[in-house]
């Protein structure tokens, strides 16, 4: 799908009309004349298909007259309508004009920055990767080449969706990194891939084996050292706020292949954990977005990138490792290897950047998706005030999150025999071990330093269409994180 233009409203000589309704509704701009243009064919087949405007709801009308091919009613809900019900609407009128080749959604009705959100929703829900499909018929692949959304105020609406446009951008590099096979998509070619982002003003830093050696990356080298893919961390830098003030500070997961290492895994599913990689795309995606946008703010994107193999170099169960902070890890188990990962970065973003707070993103655990399913990612925080923005922008996004609980008495189940601390804690409670792990590894020598963990294993990767995301990668986290800088640390 081309991008989206906004223009004054005239009723389409061809193609698909979409005209999103309100409970309530009354025909009216476009809808209206479309329903004199075809005598009365859209009142009456709108009444004939129960249509109520209700949200989710959407009726298609075929071949109605006056040059159009379709005319597709889709539901907004009750008033007041909400960004989110209008971006909702916008996705779920996709599927039903992706066979034609252009179509003209009313927007007349709603204000600018609605018309914006149902584009944005339009377009989220639009997003394919198909980079390898080579022998795909022509009837299975979407047509829509071009969609004009009709606005009364036509630079009111361009600046509202100018915004929305870089964070879908950013939603889209995250997606088609989590997409990518891993064979393709190893640590050098993902941190190469973050070259991408300096056109947008971006500095981009890539760290190597040797550096980080030197570093003291005992614990993230330790799980790459059974991989002919060697490690990288990229610092991704985007500093649009005042000089001199401190960053905001984001820190992805990035094992581009978990095969567990030398407690593999099973076979069946094992092709999923190419996907383990998602916290590290989000982040990349995510200051693709505030670059993009121009975000006011200064931030710091860093990324472990890592392969998780079985060999005769990998790491063993009882290893024990030396982490970037200088505290000691007995690796009980080589297919707890994210926390590792994280472990060297935090420590190593936080004494670096001195960043104002610190939030880490991971596919850690499958403990989480036990506890929370796929609706929501977990949250695990020292501080109360971030957890309350962060799950407010998850909200706010429809990228829900639910706050998990930390504790000593959790903390006790890493204590280990012969080292600071042991990788992991048992079965009970697997993912709050976990968070408790990668707290270990937020230095709070020098004052508090606010930290969140989101575990969105079950969230990375959806297994059927929704509203504004098709089946794949999500690219969850993206949004909410934008939110959150744009509702509390800008400016």
């Amino acid at each position: 799908m081309t991008d989206i233009l906004f223009v004054k409203p005239i009723l389409p000589r061809a193609g698909a009309l979409v005209l999103p309704l309100a409970e309530g509704f009354v025909l009216e701009g476009l809808a209206k004349q479309a329903d004199e243009a075809t005598s009365g064919a859209v009142s009456r087949g709108l009444e004939a298909a129960g249509f109520k405007g209700k949200k989710g709801q959407s009726a298609t009308l075929y071949g109605p007259g006056g040059h159009l091919s379709r005319i597709v009613a889709v539901g907004l809900g009750a008033a007041p309508l909400e960004a989110s019900a209008a971006e909702a609407a916008g996705g779920h009128a996709l599927p039903f004009i992706a066979t034609e080749v252009e179509a003209t959604i009313d927007a007349g009705s709603l204000p600018a920055a609605q018309a914006a959100s149902f584009a944005l929703g339009l377009r989220l829900r639009a997003y394919r990767f198909d980079r390898y499909r080579t022998k795909e018929a022509a009837e299975e692949k979407p047509k829509l080449t071009r969609v004009t959304i009709a606005v009364p105020d036509v630079p009111a609406a361009q600046a509202a969706h100018a915004p929305l446009s870089a964070i879908a951008d950013g939603v889209f590099l995250t997606r088609d990194l989590v997409s990518e096979p891993p064979n393709i998509l190893y640590p050098a070619e993902m941190a190469d891939r973050c070259r991408a982002l300096e056109p947008l003003g971006v500095t981009v830093e890539i760290l190597e084996p040797k550096a980080l050696e030197a570093l003291g990356f005992g614990a993230l080298l330790g799980v790459a050292q059974g991989s002919a893919r060697e490690a990288r961390v990229v610092v991704m830098r985007w500093n649009g706020g005042a000089e001199g003030t401190a960053p905001v500070a984001f820190i992805g997961k990035g094992v581009t292949f978990d095969t567990g290492g030398i407690s593999i895994k099973p076979a069946g599913g094992m092709e999923d954990m190419k996907f383990d990689m998602a916290g590290a795309g989000t982040v990349i995606g995510l200051m693709s977005a505030l670059a993009g946008r121009k975000a006011r703010v200064n931030a710091v994107g860093l990324v472990g990138l890592v392969e998780n193999m079985p060999s005769s170099t990998a790491q063993r169960p009882g290893d024990v490792v030396t982490t970037q902070s200088g505290q000691t890890v007995e690796v009980i188990n080589t297919d707890a290897e994210g926390r590792l990962v994280l472990a060297d970065v935090l420590w190593y973003a936080q004494h670096r950047f001195k960043p104002r707070f610190m939030v880490d993103l991971a596919t850690l655990t499958g403990a989480i998706i036990i506890a929370l399913g796929h609706e929501h990612a977990g949250l695990f925080s020292n501080d109360d005030a971030l957890a309350t923005q962060l799950t407010n922008a998850g909200t706010a996004v429809g990228e829900k999150l639910w706050r998990m609980p930390l504790g000593e008495a959790y903390d006790k189940q890493i204590k280990s025999d012969i080292a600071d601390m042991k990788n992991v804690g048992g079965r009970p409670g697997g993912s709050i071990t976990a968070a408790q792990f990668i707290q270990r590894f937020i230095d709070t020598k020098d004052g508090a330093m606010p930290w969140a963990h989101l575990d969105i294993a079950g969230t990375a990767w959806a297994t059927k269409d929704a509203a504004t995301t098709p089946k794949g990668a999500t690219a969850f986290g993206v949004r909410l994180l934008d939110r959150l800088v744009a509702d509390h640390y800008e400016g």
